[in-house]
């Protein structure tokens, strides 16, 4: 009995058990409230569509179609890439845009398969086709991998394990990505037939084989990449001032791809398909399949080389939906993007197909056309089942080399450029090694080992920080430390201005936690101060289907219980770095975009000041480009290269401002007063 009781009592008295009590009986009290709340934000359709304005349509129909348009070539294109049958590259892209419909967080995003996805699949279909698979078997597995783990990190809200993927390497990582790719489709623009596997390798045969490449087929390759990149620099040019410019230029690959599909199927009708005068995809006729399951022995066997693929179509399908939620001046849901991606790709492998994900070009073309919410992917989905059974037909003629100069015009841009890498060296010498060893490893070893290998890199270059961490001294000899130390210890004024607000980091910002804490000063700004969204970055026409975005606010506030009505503007923002020893190009980057994301919310007189900065830190910005002013400079409008810096969070809030509230003078010459009086009151007692 005596043990009996001293268990009770332990567990009457112990932290750790009433914590656990705690939290548990506020978990079921929770519970059914949260339950309905999750399934709705699962999908978001719910909230935009009651709210949906029918002079929307037009714009939502036009992109639609348009997307359908583009996203005809880049399936054929794109599977290719996968070296799967291209037919299977059409397949895949019926059904994202529909789900998307449903769940999709962006009014912007176009989903489908993408040149890195297939890079990134081909090297699994061509390890895996010696074992007696076909390239369509293995791309579907996997897809289906892709959605498993996609619905695993969404379901779960664990989108943050993607933060350990610096922005460097993932920079790397996608140029040298970018270049395989293109390499990889040289072969087809030559019409060279003997060309190995492998950077290495594809570069020796290329220029070994050159006397024996096809001249018809080169014609046909360098004729569409001359269509496709001079209708693109009209559009730069005149796209603007003529809408017809405008239309050529967005559909420039469905326009190659007529264009010489008819050019193919005049001079090579009637021939033997062994005496075509250059190689055609031979596209077979298809129709949508009954879903299937795949083999579970196969399944198993890429199970853990999709995690590649599947970390390469997250970080670019989030990266590109929030920027474009910024450019437009909308909030996306990281979670329920990774659940889309997961269940479109999970079901989608059902019909034989490649993995999906977002696509830069499409989604700027989708933006372009003012789309005005996800329902234009019912006019996409239904034009690319017309497709399928109509036009499968026409698209036998396609010519290789058409496809191969539309893949390569693609991915040109996704190459980095030499600013960019330079840009990295003047930040930070280990974010340039982790960028190199990213590209490197990627683009001659594989890109599963390039991305791993970098991320290792990063993650022993972080805990040897740790070890290695250097510990500051202040004695005798060194009074101003003392005395600066002693100012910034004095800490926050007697009140703060309502319209001003001070943000204290504990750690070091770095890439697993630099989104995360600009996303929390982000969501404190929201919960307790209004916005004052300013004309010149969007209408609130453009920002009302976000629903999302407003509901996030409303649950901050009701949980904060903040009254949503009478919350004051936020004209100053304060960032204490007194205990930030160390940052690096991905915090650099992120707080980049907190400013963007600031001012779209609280307009462009917002301010934002640096206080207790240390030197090697302060030092670190300098290199990325940034300018920091004692005492900032009021007259000038805020931007990275005239941001205030301050000695004590004190200084901060006192320095004028570009446009002074009543309260804020109020507070400040209240504040001058008590200052004043305790210099009197000290000098007296001395």
């Amino acid at each position: 009995m005596k043990i009996y009781e001293r268990i009770k009592d332990d567990i009457r008295t112990d932290v750790t058990w009433n914590r656990v009590g705690r939290l548990g009986k506020q978990g079921i009290r929770a519970a059914p409230a949260a339950g309905a709340l999750y399934v709705v934000e699962k999908f978001p359709i719910i909230g935009w569509l009651p709210r949906y304005d029918y002079r929307w349509l037009l714009n939502d129909v036009v992109a639609g179609l348009t997307l359908a348009i583009m996203l005809i070539p880049q399936g054929l294109a794109y599977a290719k890439i996968a070296t799967i049958p291209v037919q299977y590259g059409l397949m895949s892209c019926w059904l994202p845009a529909i789900i998307y419909m449903f769940m999709g967080t962006s009014k912007d995003l176009s989903t489908g398969p993408t040149s890195l996805i297939g890079l990134l699949t081909s090297d699994i279909v061509k390890d895996l086709i010696t074992e007696g698979y076909t390239a369509q078997q293995v791309s579907s597995a996997v897809a289906l991998m892709m959605g498993v783990y996609g619905m695993g990190l969404g379901f779960l809200k664990l989108g943050f394990l993607l933060d350990f993927i610096s922005y460097p390497v993932l920079n790397g990582f996608i140029s040298a990505a970018a270049i395989t790719i293109g390499l990889g489709q040289v072969a087809n623009l030559l019409g060279e037939d003997n060309v190995g596997s492998g950077t290495a390798h594809i570069i020796h045969d290329v220029f070994s084989h050159l006397a024996t490449c096809n001249p018809r087929a080169v014609g046909v390759g360098f004729g569409s990449i001359v269509l496709l990149v001079g209708l693109q620099k009209a559009g730069e040019k005149w796209g603007s001032k003529y809408k017809i410019v405008w239309l050529l230029s967005i559909t420039r690959a469905f326009m190659a791809l007529v264009l010489f599909t008819g050019i193919s199927y005049a001079v090579n009708k009637g021939r033997d398909s062994d005496d075509f005068l250059f190689d055609v995809s031979k596209v077979k006729a298809i129709s949508i399949s009954s879903p299937k399951l795949q083999s579970s022995t196969l399944v198993g066997k890429v199970a853990g080389r999709a995690i590649a693929p599947f970390i390469a179509a997250a970080l670019e399908h989030l990266a590109i939906a929030r920027a474009f939620g910024l450019r437009n001046n909308y909030v996306i849901d990281a979670s329920q993007e990774l659940c889309y991606l997961g269940v479109t790709n999970f079901f989608n492998s059902a019909f034989t197909v490649m993995g999906v994900g977002g696509a830069m070009s499409r989604t700027a073309v989708n933006s372009g056309c003012k789309v005005k919410s996800p329902l234009s992917g019912l006019v996409t989905t239904a034009f690319i089942i017309l497709s399928i059974y109509k036009f499968t037909g026409a698209l036998y003629w396609v010519p290789k080399a058409t496809l191969a100069a539309i893949v390569i015009t693609a991915v040109i841009p996704l190459i980095g450029t030499w600013r960019t890498y330079y840009h990295f060296w003047k930040t930070s010498l280990a974010d340039f090694i982790a960028s190199m060893v990213a590209f490197w490893v990627s683009l001659f070893v594989s890109t599963e080992i390039g991305i791993a290998s970098a991320v290792g890199f990063n993650i022993v270059y972080v805990l040897l920080r740790q070890v290695f961490a250097r510990i500051r001294t202040i004695g005798s000899d060194s009074e101003s430390e003392l005395a600066a130390s002693l100012d910034a210890a004095r800490g926050m004024p007697a009140r703060l201005p309502a319209d001003a607000r001070v943000f204290r980091f504990s750690e070091s910002l770095f890439f697993p936690n630099a989104l995360r804490n600009k996303t929390k000063v982000l969501d404190v700004i929201q919960t307790y101060h209004a916005a004052e969204y300013s004309s010149a970055h969007g209408e609130e026409a453009d920002r009302v289907w976000s629903v999302e975005g407003e509901r996030r606010i409303r649950r901050l506030r009701r949980k904060a219980k903040t009254n949503g009505e009478n919350l004051p503007p936020i004209k100053v923002v304060i960032l204490d770095f007194t205990k930030v020893n160390f940052v690096d190009v991905s915090a650099v980057t992120a707080l980049k975009n907190f400013f963007a994301e600031l001012i779209k919310y609280a307009g462009d007189q917002v301010d934002v000041r640096f206080v207790g900065m240390s030197d090697s830190v302060r030092e670190r910005f300098e290199r990325a480009g940034w300018r920091f002013e004692e005492g900032g400079t009021p007259n000038e409008p805020f931007s990275t290269t005239s941001i205030g810096m301050f000695n004590s969070i004190a200084d901060a809030v006192r320095a004028p401002r570009r446009s002074m509230s009543d309260e804020f003078l109020e507070v400040k010459v209240k504040a001058d007063e008590e200052e004043q009086s305790a210099t009197i009151t000290h000098r007296e007692k001395q």
